[in-house]
């Protein structure tokens, strides 16, 4: 298996990539022969591709039973199950992801899971996210023993061309973009791998990691994926019984040093961690740390965000909120380049990651 640092696959002798996301408005036998074409193409051991409702997914699995399942179309992945116990009932689904059914208003995969962001943030244009009408293809796979397998995908935007890597290992995920701007001008993006993490009881949530660095109050990035819309993740929550030991609420735009070195994710909140704008022109400047945990108590687990590439860490909860949306908690959650743009020159590309890693099972 390549180096995640690189982002590079090694390139085995496969067919050509087979495009997906023009599958989802197609009919249902058109949509199971796509999966089975992707199937025979790129399929092997802990490699699957599959059909599941209009579209093609492909799940991937490791010697340990860990997995994920990736939508094909629209590079989103909804499921991340790996083995974090010692016993017969090993594996934990982490993400917290609404399904279309249950959310009517949403197309295509549904909300939360782990999606990619890209925003356009030109001054003089502004176009929101430039996935929308991206389509999707699968470009190659690899794989290492069964101890490792990922899956690359790549669509075309305008004058980008974006690839994205998915890669599952017994005890982390990674998901990797690559940015190239073919155009004769420089393109200006935000951009956030956004993961929505699932939690037993919203009193046991919280993360640790980032004690002294700074934030402020800042919506999310608009996604297709988005459970809780930028202006609803702004409300005010009424905390309740929840108010002791709760996070300052911070008014937007005010800098706050986290001064815990445990942030209570009990209460609605959301904020950008990250070093000041102003501050980044200094000759040094504290940036926000390149891992944190997501603690959850009530499940005695702990998962290690690992971000590269990006200058920001995004973090938010939705307090009494998640109420709409069943039982379980869930955060917000990821690396994230929010409030300075992106500025990718003609000819140059830029690179970013994500990984989420756990020792449960130590």
């Amino acid at each position: 298996m390549a180096s995640l640092l690189s982002f590079s696959l090694s390139k085995p002798s496969l067919p050509g990539a087979v495009p997906a996301s023009s599958v989802a408005s197609t009919t249902s036998s058109s949509s199971i022969g796509v999966a089975e074409t992707l199937d025979q193409k790129f399929g092997r051991k802990g490699i699957k591709f599959l059909e599941l409702g209009d579209a093609p997914i492909v799940e991937l699995t490791v010697r340990n039973g860990s997995s994920l399942r990736l939508w094909v179309p629209d590079a989103h992945v909804t499921s991340y199950k790996p083995k974090v116990y010692w016993k017969d009932d090993a594996f934990e689904e982490i993400l917290y992801t609404i399904p279309p059914v249950e959310d009517k208003a949403a197309s295509g995969t549904g909300k939360g899971g782990i999606g990619l962001v890209i925003n356009d943030a030109s001054e003089e244009n502004v176009k929101g996210s430039l996935l929308s009408n991206c389509e999707w293809t699968v470009k190659d796979v690899d794989s290492d023993s069964f101890d490792a397998v990922q899956v690359e995908l790549s669509c075309t935007s305008g004058n980008l061309d974006i690839t994205y890597v998915v890669s599952l290992y017994p005890e982390s995920i990674a998901t990797a973009v690559i940015v190239k701007n073919n155009g004769r001008k420089a393109i200006y993006l935000t951009s956030a791998i956004l993961s929505h993490f699932k939690f037993k009881r919203r009193g046991g949530t919280a993360i640790q990691g980032l004690r002294g660095c700074s934030y402020c109050s800042l919506p999310p990035l608009s996604s297709p994926f988005e459970i809780l819309s930028p202006a609803e993740a702004m409300k005010a929550d009424d905390p309740g019984f929840f108010s002791f030991d709760s996070e300052p609420i911070t008014k937007p735009g005010t800098w706050t040093v986290q001064e815990e070195p445990i942030t209570i994710l009990r209460n609605k909140l959301s904020r950008v961690y990250a070093a000041p704008p102003s501050e980044r022109s200094k000759a040094f400047y504290r940036t926000p740390p390149s891992k944190y945990e997501t603690i959850d108590q009530g499940k005695e687990l702990f998962f290690r965000v690992i971000r590269m590439g990006y200058e920001d860490i995004y973090v938010s909860s939705p307090g009494s909120f998640s109420k709409r949306y069943g039982k379980d908690y869930f955060i917000c959650t990821g690396p994230a380049s929010m409030l300075v743009p992106l500025t990718i020159n003609p000819g140059e590309q830029w690179r970013g990651a994500q990984v989420v890693e756990h020792d449960n099972l130590s």
